[in-house]
């Protein structure tokens, strides 16, 4: 039977259960294991939960080292942004090593981290930055939107023997849904159709799959059925599920809230343009943040960012409305 769960609550549940399920498991960071009384310390000791220095190329390193030696490190790197000090070690150590070795090693680790803080954090914490992470090979990116793929896609990321870069987004951390209960594993490039419809395919991210449901709920009310389509990985990206409901409904709305040329939309449309376009009857239409940092004004950042309305309206288009 499955819990109901808040966002934060199922990702803590799949680590939590990954690290009893097996001991190779550890799981560290800054802010974590602090006192001897934190959970996860009195549960799985201090050798396996530890608290870091303040230095993301430290942590990223000894987690490409520790996953090098056996073990599967989870590092709580709490904000994306924080990671570009270690790109380093997040795109040129982390995903290669495996390839130069011949398969010989094996770098199974997770990089942690929260995205598209929406919420007045202003230009160095509230960015979309999975672009620069999407087109490497050997490191998969997970962007779950609900809890319940929150927990199955950690435990996926946990169990994988590749570098996983897993990002949630912070205006999801306290929504709640129905979370399986026990061993649950979403495999990796699996997309989920969110909501069947046969008008529009509306493929979207993040937080932005929350607002396309509520748009499509929105067109439902005036006869416009749309199918949300919710990637889920985005390295492996599901290409073909798009393209199947593309054939199915002719048109094509991508939603994004990383800046137009720094999208998973332009690739998804990219792909769609050489696999899907004899299918379209409408051009693409994207709606994704505009190609500017994010402002500290409340105003300024709605006008930045893609919002109901602006998919409702784009929707509308591609029907011609």
């Amino acid at each position: 039977m499955p819990s109901e769960m808040m966002y934060a609550q199922a990702m803590a549940t799949a680590i939590t259960e990954e690290m009893t399920r097996d001991s190779s498991v550890i799981f560290y960071g800054q802010n974590l294991g602090m006192t001897d009384r934190d959970p996860l310390v009195r549960k799985f000791g201090k050798s396996r939960v530890r608290i870091t220095p303040i230095s993301e190329t430290a942590e990223m390193g000894i987690a490409v080292g520790a996953a090098m030696n056996g073990l599967r490190p989870v590092v709580e790197l709490w904000m994306s942004e924080f990671m570009l000090v270690a790109m380093g070690q997040l795109l040129n150590e982390a995903p290669r090593l495996r390839y130069m070795s011949g398969g010989q090693i094996k770098v199974p680790l997770v990089f942690k981290a929260g995205y598209g803080f929406a919420a007045g954090w202003a230009g160095q914490h509230s960015n979309c930055i999975y672009h620069t992470m999407m087109g490497i090979p050997g490191l998969k990116v997970a962007l779950p939107s609900t809890p319940a793929d929150a927990k199955g896609l950690m435990a996926a990321s946990i169990r994988d023997d590749n570098p996983v870069m897993y990002l949630h987004h912070y205006m999801t951390m306290l929504d709640k849904g129905p979370v399986p209960d026990g061993d649950y594993v979403i495999p990796f490039g699996v997309a989920d159709v969110k909501r069947a419809g046969s008008d529009v395919t509306l493929v979207a991210t993040g937080w932005m799959v929350t607002k396309s449901l509520a748009a499509a709920e929105t067109l439902a009310k005036e006869g416009i059925s749309v199918e949300v389509i919710d990637p889920r990985t985005i390295a492996p990206l599901d290409v073909d599920t798009i393209v199947q409901s593309v054939k199915k409904t002719g048109r094509l709305v991508l939603v994004d809230q990383a800046p137009r040329h720094a999208s998973v939309s332009a690739i998804i449309a990219g792909e769609i343009a050489e696999h899907g376009f004899h299918h379209l009857k409408a051009p693409v239409k994207m709606v994704t943040a505009l190609d500017t940092s994010i402002p500290y004004s409340e105003p300024l950042e709605k006008y930045v960012l893609p919002s109901e309305e602006k998919i409702v309206q784009a929707v509308k288009s591609v029907l011609g409305k």
